[in-house]
């Protein structure tokens, strides 16, 4: 079990544990197609993603993505954190083959109530080094001798 992240240990530009997938396969893509009942054909259909839709393949899930993003700042926080808020936005495609990597680096970081936030640009990226998914997350990490970070965390004022 990785220890756990406090606030007292960030600085501006700590790289978040990164972690990678892949590379993905037709059957990964379908899989989780199936698994959140997404049945768009560009996801497990090959001749239609390329010859209707003209894309190069079939696609990796958005939702897909989203998740890896998810996990790479649940992970980072550890158990006593909280991923409070996440968003981002698809700049390019992910296909079969690629591995898909999802990095973070902290941005900034102050307190707010009893706990210690963080503020991450995250991305996913390629094994072509192109930066298909981009956005921003803040996590709420606990002060190493505070209070404990609540669960489910409701935010307080400053």
């Amino acid at each position: 079990m990785k220890p756990q992240t406090y606030f007292d240990e960030v600085e501006i530009g700590t790289e978040i544990t990164p972690i990678s997938k892949g590379p993905m396969s037709t059957m990964h893509i379908m899989r989780w197609s199936a698994a959140i009942e997404n049945w768009h054909r560009i996801h497990y259909d090959q001749p239609f993603a390329i010859g209707h839709e003209r894309l190069p393949d079939v696609m990796v899930n958005g939702s897909w993505k989203q998740h890896v993003l998810v996990q790479m700042i649940k992970d980072w926080v550890g158990l006593e954190g909280w991923l409070w808020k996440i968003k981002f936005q698809f700049r390019d495609k992910d296909l079969p083959g690629d591995t898909i990597t999802a990095r973070g680096k902290v941005t900034k970081k102050y307190m707010l109530g009893d706990h210690g936030h963080v503020e991450c640009a995250i991305l996913l990226e390629n094994q072509r080094g192109v930066q298909s998914t981009v956005g921003e997350a803040i996590a709420v990490l606990p002060v190493r001798g505070g209070k404990p970070v609540p669960y489910p965390f409701t935010p307080q004022s400053q």
